[in-house]
């Protein structure tokens, strides 16, 4: 008796071609109709999803439809799985603390008070972090969120600040804490000589740690000015004066981030009174509505206050020194240069606050403003 094992033309150990698959699926589904159940089930119960009519005997009835009129109670709420208040024998890897766990990026609108008593709405983002003890298996990342909308009709300040991690520190049953709040805040500047006016928009976080029971308040700014090169500026004015040539000195836009703990005294440290710091230390702040005689002005003002990247941190430094409503504090200015293709760069800090033995390796990237 001869049984053929492959159709004509084909070689027994090559793979079946589509017409081939077809054919055997359409052959599958003409035994699937005359099958009985156990036959099915004995082959393989999936054979049955082949026919439209029929349904695998041990798969389930699961509606498909949304049950919009579902309610749910305490005792269904009760029943719902946790994983991350779950037992310590869940944890994975190393049963070990872990100093911030929570959210980053959550984003709502935040009314803040200003210096002249108006207020402000604007977007911030919202960092969230706890403490997780190392018998712990996770928090409950929502309750943050929560914590936040419980108080986000307010004017925000540092007081308020700290109501928000109270609350969700003590919902989480952590030690430590944290909270970072990262916005744009607009001060309308008037321009140097044409009597125009435009908005500055200033990148500020406001931060709350506590750490053992101890808390502080911390406030960085970033602030973008022109540096121009004094090297530069006596080299082109040499060639001017030796040889009648022409030369213009290099300056860069340039940003420090400045970082200060509010020492806590009863004077408020308002954004504004940081920013007006800022700009006596280094007069040549990047303009915003520029006529003619503006860019003149500017062009004059950075011939009077050339400046190198070591002498913006020091300038800084001595404002942020002289007033007592600052603590420890941290000045990075990040020249990007035109001359070279790397940036000239320093950090310069006072106290314990910001003292690091390391460095995030991409720091200085995130000085960059792009306008």
């Amino acid at each position: 008796m001869n049984i053929q094992t492959s159709r004509p033309g084909t070689s027994p150990d090559k793979a079946p071609d589509r017409d081939a698959a077809a054919a055997a699926l359409d052959l599958l589904r003409r035994w699937a109709r005359t099958a009985s159940e156990a036959e099915l089930n004995t082959l393989d119960p999936a054979i049955a999803r082949l026919l439209p009519d029929r349904t695998p005997s041990n798969y389930p009835a699961l509606s498909r439809s949304y049950p919009e009129d579902f309610v749910v109670d305490a005792a269904y709420k009760a029943s719902l799985p946790d994983l991350q208040n779950g037992p310590s024998s869940l944890i994975r890897g190393a049963r070990q603390q872990i100093q911030h766990v929570g959210i980053s990026n959550f984003r709502l609108p935040i009314r803040f008070h200003t210096r002249d008593d108006g207020d402000l709405t604007l977007e911030t983002s919202v960092t969230g972090t706890v403490s997780l003890e190392a018998d712990k298996k996770g928090i409950n990342m929502s309750r943050i969120m929560r914590s936040f909308y419980a108080h986000a009709d307010r004017t925000f300040s540092f007081e308020v600040i700290e109501a928000a991690l109270d609350d969700y520190k003590s919902d989480l049953e952590s030690f430590d804490a944290r909270i970072q709040m990262r916005f744009s805040f607009p001060v309308r500047v008037h321009s140097l000589r044409s009597g125009l006016s435009g908005f500055q928009y200033y990148d500020i976080a406001l931060e709350l740690v506590e750490i053992a029971g101890v808390r502080q308040k911390i406030l960085h700014l970033d602030y973008v000015y022109s540096s121009t090169c004094p090297c530069s500026l006596e080299l082109s004015e040499h060639a001017r004066q030796a040889r009648g040539q022409l030369a213009t000195p290099h300056s860069q836009r340039s940003v420090a981030r400045i970082s200060v703990v509010d020492a806590g005294g009863a004077e408020c440290l308002w954004f504004e009174d940081l920013i007006d710091a800022c700009r006596r230390a280094v007069p040549t702040e990047t303009q915003v509505m520029v006529k003619r005689e503006d860019e003149q002005a500017f062009a004059e003002l950075n011939a009077a206050n050339p400046i190198f990247v070591e002498d913006a941190a020091r300038l800084f430094c001595a404002e942020l020194k002289a007033d007592p409503r600052i603590g420890d504090f941290r000045v990075i200015a990040s020249h990007q240069e035109s001359l070279h293709s790397h940036d000239a760069v320093s950090v310069l800090y006072e106290g314990a606050t910001f003292a690091a033995t390391s460095m995030d390796p991409r720091l200085f990237s995130t000085l960059i403003h792009v306008g």
